[in-house]
């Protein structure tokens, strides 16, 4: 019997509830053949800690990539490496500057396809060409023009200037990209793919024709694509924001949704006509989500909140196919165990570092919390305060960690600074009712669990700023993440 593929697919920044509530005909269909999981959710509130989680089984306090160490360590085995070491074909494909090489994330595969890039190189020139102008930009291209390969430079440049498609961050490419590769390959091996899709992350820019579906009556697209998307000016209180702005928001972002579910149906297609969908266990899964205003924020940082943490998780192909709707507590750490054991790689070295629990529908583990960690701000107050000068007390109250532990009914959120927040989210999901003082003897419990938890391990030791690029850095901030 041939290993079964095994395809990892994240739409970054997609959470749960807008999965949900937007038409997805291609996920849908994946949900209902397969196994549609309700309640997962993330290990951390946003990607490069969230997916160095995926890549590892690990939490973000173990594997270290976080806030103040921006770097998955060589010392930690990856998802990726090892399929390879057991016979797999392992590749790729990355739209988000944080999971790359740079930071780690390259390590394992064979193929690693960056789609900010025309021609794959090291040296990444992009982020000059988008943000410097005139003059300016051709004195800092022509200094770095001869790092690396001049040509590549200059080829990729241009590409990241002018010919990418700004209204799409990768999703079409990624696809094409993928289906050739899928119609060219004589490889006999099973391959593991990990996808990295970076809609719906901000900017929300969909197409006009996706935007149109959702966009609330009497505004027009080029209205919505004036709504500030400033998030942390607004966070800042620098920018003013009205629910009728959150209300654009939310529709652009629901259309970047419903774009990227047109090019993931593309993407079984593509599988089916090559004869690999039906050998294939697929996940589609969100690597943490979005506040849209919610909770006075924008973006997906300074909080722990379901908005950030509840994620969509469907899988289907082999033992995951006719599961139908599953509400048990998993986490995208447990997706290393879990496709593990749908490959029938046992890797026990591995196994002994994972702090996941595997979810397979032939393991007999069960999880009975969901923990997530925010090892320090980012953006730090000093790079906010580079962005929009003075910060307000009320924002530098996010300066801290923040560690949250929930069951199936009650969340506790501890603090650095001393903040404890309880929360019951049946009744109340969205979080709006702190019932720490009501309920003392529920947060005492809870925290009593999360220290538990804490003393189970050796914690990484990492510390420090890890080195990147400027170019790197210039991209980053492109998306958002203030560096």
């Amino acid at each position: 019997m041939t290993d079964p593929n095994v395809l990892v697919l994240v739409m970054d920044t997609a959470r749960f509830g807008d999965i949900r509530e937007t038409p997805t005909e291609a996920i849908d269909s994946v949900a209902e053949e397969g196994t549609d999981f309700t309640n997962a959710s993330a290990n951390a509130p946003w990607s490069l800690p969230s997916h160095a989680s995926m890549f590892t089984g690990q939490y973000s306090s173990r594997h270290g990539a976080h806030a103040t160490h921006k770097q998955l360590d060589e010392s930690k085995a990856t998802l990726a490496e090892l399929f390879s070491e057991n016979g797999y074909e392992t590749v790729g494909v990355s739209n988000n500057t944080w999971i790359s090489g740079e930071f780690g994330f390259a390590r394992g595969f064979e193929t690693f396809y960056k789609t900010w890039q025309y021609v794959q190189s090291d040296t990444d020139l992009g982020g000059i060409a988008r943000t410097t102008e005139g003059i300016d930009q051709l004195r800092s291209l022509a200094g770095r023009l001869t790092d690396g390969n001049p040509v590549t430079n200059l080829i990729n440049t241009v590409y990241g200037k002018f010919l990418r498609r700004h209204s799409d961050d990768g999703a079409r490419q990624t696809t094409e990209w993928l289906a050739d590769w899928l119609d060219e390959r004589e490889d006999s091996r099973s391959f593991f793919c990990f996808v990295n899709y970076l809609e719906p992350h901000l900017e929300y820019r969909p197409p006009e024709e996706f935007a149109e579906r959702f966009l609330p009556e009497g505004v027009s697209y080029e209205e919505a694509m004036e709504v500030p998307q400033d998030a942390w000016g607004y966070i800042a209180g620098e920018v003013e924001m009205g629910e009728r702005d959150f209300e654009v928001l939310r529709a652009l972002y629901r259309a970047e949704i419903a774009y990227l579910d047109e090019r993931i149906g593309e993407l079984r297609e593509a599988l089916e006509e090559s004869g690999e969908w039906e050998d294939t266990v697929v996940v589609i899964t969100g690597d943490h989500g979005e506040n849209i205003g919610d909770h006075g924020l924008m973006d997906h940082q300074y909080c722990l909140y379901e908005t950030l943490l509840h994620v969509p998780m469907v899988v289907s192909g082999g033992a995951f196919d006719g599961g139908g709707e599953d509400d048990r507590l998993v986490q995208l750490t447990d997706l290393a165990p879990t496709l593990l054991d749908a490959a029938g790689i046992e890797a026990p070295e591995a196994r002994e570092r994972f702090q996941g629990v595997s979810f397979h529908p032939d393991s007999d583990e069960t999880r009975e919390h969901a923990i997530a960690e925010y090892m320090g701000p980012q953006p730090s107050m000093e790079a906010l305060e580079k962005r929009v000068g003075t910060v307000p007390d009320s924002v530098r109250e996010f300066d801290r960690s923040l560690r949250s532990i929930r069951d199936s009914e009650h969340k506790l959120v501890r603090g650095s600074d001393g903040l404890r927040e309880l929360y019951h989210l049946g009744d109340d999901p969205d979080e709006e009712r702190d019932l720490a003082d009501e309920r003392p003897d529920v947060a005492s419990e809870l925290g009593a669990e999360l220290d538990d938890w804490l003393d189970s391990f050796e914690r990484h030791d990492a510390s420090g700023s890890v080195s990147m690029s400027q170019s790197t850095q210039d991209r980053l901030e492109d998306l958002g993440y203030l560096q």
